[in-house]
C-alpha cells in the first residue's frame, strides 16, 4: 500500500470534515443521489471518526436504513489511513468495490486506490485450466462446453475473477478444475506463475489505500497464513468488519481442523491425472490412486446411508453410532494409503513441481488423519458432518474470543516475514513502514444482540472491552409494517405444522399477487412447504420458487423481477442464506412469512458443547445462548421486509410461542416496533389494502 499523497487527518479535523459531509446540503447530499441526512447515521460516522483517530475497538449495531455503509466509509476514507474492509460474502464485496466505494470516492474527490482481494477459488488458474483441457475424464458435454467458454474469456479478462463470467453456476463441477486451492497451488514453481491472477490481486492489494476482502479470507489467513494477508495486515491501521454478526461462526470454521472425503477424492483425481500425464510408467499410478480412493470411500460408507445432511457427535474414540475399532481401522487404512502415495511420489519428485505439491498435500492429509486418531484439543469440539455425497471430520474451538484477543487486539504491529513458500515473491514488495499508532477495529451489523452490551456478539468475539454503540432504524415501523402471529396454529413440532404454514402462505400469496418470501428454519420444512405451495398455487398466475432447485443468483434475480408487470408474480420458499443479505427494496417484497422461531438445533454438536460450557459456569444455556441466538436470527429474517422509507409490508410468524411464552416477549422486543394484527381478518384486510394501494400507484 502506498504512502505518497495521503495526509493523515487529526482527530478534531476528522470530526469536522465528517460532520460537514453528512450535514444538510453537505457534500454527500450534493454529490450523491437519494442521500438524506439522518442523525443516527451522523452519530455513527462521528463515533467511527473518533475510534479511527484514537485507535481501539468499536462495535456498532446500526438498524436497517441507518446507512451504516456510508457511516463507516466516509470517516475511513477522509482519515487518510490505510483501510481494510471485510464483508460477509463475495457478493457484498463486489457491491462495495464496484458501487459504493467508487461513488463515494468521486463524491469526496479523493485520490484513493482501491483493490479487491478474494480467496483462490474465486480466480481462474490458467495452469489448472490447461490441465483440465487435457483431462479425458470431464464429467459431461456441458462441462466441456463451459470449459471452452472459460478459455475464450481467459483471453480478455484482466482480473481472472470468475464473478465476471455470466452464467457460471457457483455449483458447477468445472470450478474446482479451473481454480487452485492452498493444497494444489504450485506457487513459484508454476509455469504460469508470472501471469497468475491470484498473485496479481495480491500485488494490487499491497499497493492500494483501501482493500476489500471477506471474512472467510481473513480467518483462512489466521489459520494458514497464506492468503496474502500476512503481508497486507501489518501495513493497515483501520480494519472494518461489516456484517460482523457472522464473524464468530466464520472464524470457528477456520480455526480448527477438518478433513473431508471430497478433499481426499480431489487429491486422488489430481494424483492419477498428473501421474499419467507427466510420469506414465514410472509408478503404479492406477493402483496407488485406487488404494487412496478405496480408503476414502470406505470412510464415507462407515457413516451409513444418509439422505440428508447429518451431524454425528464425536465425544469418545469414535463418532456416535460407529464402532470404535471399525472407525480406527478406517483411519489407519487411510493413513496407509497416504503412505503408499507418498512413496510413489517420492520417486518422481524431480520430474515436475506438480509432484512436489502433491507430496506436500498428501503429507498434510496424513498429518490430519493422525491428529484425528488422537484425542481432541482442550476447549474444542469434534463432530462428523455426513451428507449423501461426502463426510467431513471436524474439530473446532467453541468461539473465536481467545484468537481475537491474542492475534488481533493485543498483537504487536511488526512486519511479517515472508517464508520461502508459495508466495515468496511478495517479499520484494511487502516491506512497508509500520505505523506505531494503535490500530482501529470497527465491527458493525444491523443485528448484534438484544442487550445494551451486545453480549451475544462481543462475548464470543473477545470484545468485552470494546466501545458499544446502538443506532436505531429511522423507519416508521408502526406506519410501514404490521406483525401477525396466528394464535390457533399448531405447535412447530406437530406433524401438520408445515401444512398449516403452506395453506396460510398460499392464501396470502394469492392476495398479494406473489411478492412473498417464506423463510423456513429447516430443510425438511423448506421441502414440505415448497411442495404443498406448488400444488396449492398450481394454475394460478404465480411462480413458486424453492431454494435448491435453481442457483441462488437466478432465484434472487427472478424474485426481484416479479415486481415487473411483464413477469408472473412469484413466491420464494427459502432457508439458511436467504435469512440475511437478501435485499429486495420496493414493492417486489411485501410479505415475509417465517415458519417458526429460529432456535439453534439443540442436538448440533457445537451448540451442545456451547450449552454445556455455560451450564458448567453456572449460567442458563437457554437464556444466555438459545434465546439470544433466536433473537438475532428472527431480527435478520424480519429485516428482509422493510428496506426503504417508502416500503410497506407484513411479517407473519407462524409460531404462537412468540405471544404465549415469557421468552417470547424478549424475542418480540428484539423485532422492530411494527403494529400488531390480532385476528386473521385483520391480516387479509391489510394485505388487500397494500395490494390495492400498489395497483392504484401503478
Amino acid at each position: 500500500m502506498h504512502e505518497q499523497g495521503r495526509h493523515h487527518v487529526t482527530g478534531q479535523e476528522l470530526r469536522d470534515v465528517v460532520q460537514e459531509a453528512f450535514a444538510p446540503m453537505g457534500l454527500l447530499e450534493r454529490a450523491t443521489e437519494h442521500f438524506q441526512p439522518r442523525q443516527g447515521q451522523t452519530d455513527m460516522a462521528l463515533a467511527v471518526a473518533d475510534v479511527v483517530s484514537n485507535g481501539g475497538s468499536l462495535v456498532v449495531e446500526a438498524g436497517t436504513g441507518v446507512g451504516k455503509t456510508f457511516a463507516y466509509l466516509v470517516p475511513a476514507l477522509l482519515s487518510g489511513e490505510r483501510v481494510l474492509l471485510s464483508t460477509a460474502t463475495k457478493a457484498l464485496q463486489d457491491q462495495l468495490f464496484a458501487r459504493d466505494l467508487p461513488r463515494l470516492i468521486q463524491a469526496l474527490n479523493l485520490p484513493i486506490r482501491l483493490a479487491l482481494l478474494k480467496g483462490r477459488s474465486s480466480y481462474l488458474c490458467t495452469h489448472r485450466m490447461e490441465m483440465a483441457r487435457r483431462d479425458s475424464t470431464l464429467p459431461d458435454k456441458h462441462t466441456v462446453h463451459l470449459l471452452a467458454r472459460v478459455e475464450t474469456w481467459s483471453q480478455s479478462t484482466r482480473t481472472g475473477d470468475l464473478a465476471e463470467l455470466p452464467g457460471l453456476d457457483e455449483r458447477s463441477p468445472l470450478i474446482p478444475l479451473i481454480t487452485s486451492n492452498r493444497e494444489n497451488c504450485l506457487g513459484s514453481q508454476c509455469p504460469q506463475f508470472k501471469t497468475c491472477h491470484v498473485n496479481a490481486a495480491r500485488r494490487e492489494a499491497l499497493g492500494a489505500d483501501v482493500v476489500v476482502i471477506n471474512h472467510h479470507l481473513f480467518f483462512a489467513d489466521m489459520a494458514v497464513r497464506e492468503t496474502g494477508m500476512a503481508e497486507l495486515l501489518p501495513s493497515v491501521r483501520v480494519v472494518v468488519f461489516d456484517e460482523a454478526h457472522q464473524l464468530n461462526e466464520t472464524g470457528v470454521q477456520f480455526l480448527g481442523q477438518q478433513l473431508s472425503t471430497a478433499q481426499l477424492l480431489d487429491v486422488t483425481r489430481d494424483l492419477l491425472a498428473t501421474g499419467l500425464q507427466l510420469a506414465r510408467g514410472l509408478a503404479e499410478w492406477q493402483a496407488v490412486a485406487s488404494s487412496l480412493e478405496m480408503a476414502t470411500r470406505e470412510l464415507r460408507l462407515i457413516g451409513g446411508k444418509r439422505n440428508s445432511a447429518t451431524k454425528l457427535r464425536w465425544t469418545d474414540e469414535a463418532p456416535e453410532g460407529i464402532h470404535a475399532n471399525a472407525w480406527a481401522q478406517c483411519l489407519y487404512d487411510l493413513g496407509a494409503a497416504c503412505a503408499k502415495a507418498l512413496q510413489a511420489l517420492d520417486t518422481v519428485s524431480e520430474i515436475a513441481p506438480d509432484f512436489v505439491r502433491l507430496y506436500d498435500r498428501i503429507g498434510e492429509i496424513a498429518k490430519q488423519v493422525d491428529a484425528f486418531l488422537q484425542p481432541a484439543a482442550p476447549d474444542a469440539v469434534r463432530w462428523v458432518d455426513i451428507s449423501a455425497s461426502q463426510m467431513r471430520l471436524m474439530e473446532a474451538p467453541l468461539d473465536i474470543a481467545q484468537t481475537v484477543r491474542d492475534k488481533l487486539l493485543n498483537a504487536k504491529r511488526t512486519q511479517a516475514a515472508t517464508d520461502d513458500d508459495n508466495d515468496a515473491s511478495h517479499s520484494s514488495f511487502a516491506e512497508h513502514h509500520i505505523d506505531p499508532r494503535p490500530r482501529t477495529w470497527v465491527f458493525t451489523s444491523a443485528t448484534l444482540g438484544d442487550d445494551d452490551k451486545l453480549s451475544w456478539f462481543t462475548e464470543p468475539c473477545g470484545l468485552d472491552n470494546a466501545q458499544v454503540l446502538r443506532v436505531s432504524s429511522p423507519f416508521d415501523y408502526p406506519q410501514q409494517a404490521a406483525l401477525y402471529v396466528p394464535r390457533n396454529i399448531v405447535r412447530p413440532n406437530d406433524p401438520s405444522h408445515s401444512a398449516q404454514v403452506a395453506k396460510l402462505a398460499s392464501e396470502a400469496t394469492r392476495i398479494m399477487g406473489g411478492r412473498t418470501l417464506v423463510l423456513t428454519t429447516t430443510l425438511r420444512a423448506l421441502r414440505a412447504i415448497g411442495e404443498l405451495m406448488k400444488q396449492q398455487l398450481d394454475g394460478s398466475d404465480i411462480d413458486v420458487l424453492v431454494q435448491g432447485e435453481w442457483p441462488k443468483r437466478y432465484l434472487m434475480d427472478r424474485f426481484r423481477a416479479g415486481a415487473d408487470a411483464s413477469e408472473k408474480g412469484c413466491v420464494l420458499v427459502a432457508s439458511a442464506t436467504f435469512w440475511e443479505g437478501f435485499d429486495v427494496p420496493g414493492d417486489a417484497l411485501q410479505l415475509v412469512i417465517i415458519d417458526k422461531l429460529p432456535f439453534p438445533p439443540p442436538n448440533d454438536p457445537l451448540v451442545e458443547a456451547r450449552s454445556k460450557r455455560l451450564e458448567a459456569q453456572g449460567r442458563s444455556s437457554f437464556n444466555d445462548y438459545f434465546v439470544p441466538e433466536a433473537v438475532v436470527a428472527l431480527k435478520q429474517g424480519a429485516g428482509r421486509l422493510i428496506r426503504r422509507e417508502t416500503d410497506e409490508g407484513v411479517l407473519v410468524v407462524c409460531d404462537n410461542r412468540l405471544v404465549t411464552t415469557g421468552y417470547g416477549r424478549r424475542l418480540l422486543n428484539g423485532l422492530p416496533p411494527m403494529r400488531r394484527l390480532e385476528a386473521v381478518e385483520g391480516l387479509w384486510q391489510t394485505l388487500s389494502d397494500i395490494s390495492a394501494s400498489r395497483l392504484s400507484e401503478n
